[in-house]
């Protein structure tokens, strides 16, 4: 397995996943869509998100006019479905943990959509590492520091591409600022399907029953 290229604290594996890989991953996607369908969210705010997303796992991130949090079901009221074995020997492979994610956040980016800058702190130990594995069409991925105020660089990712955000990358503050719209063959209809996998133990946000 080659090593990764290190970019601001941020670990990067450029075309980890092959083209068979990638079919895959969403042949394994579609199931967790069919079990838990992906919805347009909102923020604390109010304000709509132009992602859609789900989740599979044990846990799954929500954010609703009560808040960010996790939650053992979706919104429409199923548990999550489990996190495919293949998302899976990605992550163990590339951490190196045993320990396996409690989330599997799946976002799709349809044309136009984007995600601002933001860190991911929900979580309960931020000693665990965040994997991102990227399928679809492309994406400007910006990534800054710590601080909101600290200078960002940017990186196209493909289909394929991994980044983990671990030690000093793991609050770094980061986000989507745009796609190239069909500059992939994966999905038919074009657009991004990002998975984030986190380790959620210790999280003190409410969980649902």
């Amino acid at each position: 397995m080659a090593a990764p290229i290190e970019i601001r604290g941020f670990q990067y594996w450029p075309g980890h996943l092959d083209v068979s890989a990638q079919s895959t991953l969403l042949s394994d996607l579609r199931a967790v869509v069919a079990a838990a369908p992906l919805y347009s969210p909102v923020t604390p705010g109010g304000r709509p998100m132009s992602v859609r997303m789900t989740s599979a796992g044990r846990l799954g991130w929500i954010t609703d006019q009560r808040g960010y949090r996790y939650e053992t079901h979706h919104p429409a009221g199923q548990p999550w479905p489990p996190i495919p074995p293949a998302v899976l020997d990605i992550w163990h492979a590339l951490t190196g943990l045993a320990r396996a994610p409690d989330c599997c956040l799946v976002n799709f980016y349809g044309e136009g959509a984007k995600m601002g800058l933001h860190q991911d702190r929900d979580e309960g130990d931020f000693s665990f590492p965040v994997l991102s594995i990227s399928l679809g069409d492309e994406a400007l991925f910006r990534m800054g520091g710590p601080n909101r105020t600290d200078p960002t660089e940017s990186l196209w990712l493909k289909s394929g591409d991994v980044l983990l955000m671990g030690g000093p990358a793991r609050l770094a503050w980061h986000g989507i600022d745009r796609l190239r719209f069909r500059s992939s063959r994966l999905l038919p209809g074009g657009g991004r399907i990002n998975l984030t996998l986190r380790v959620v133990e210790g999280a003190t946000s409410p969980l649902s029953s």
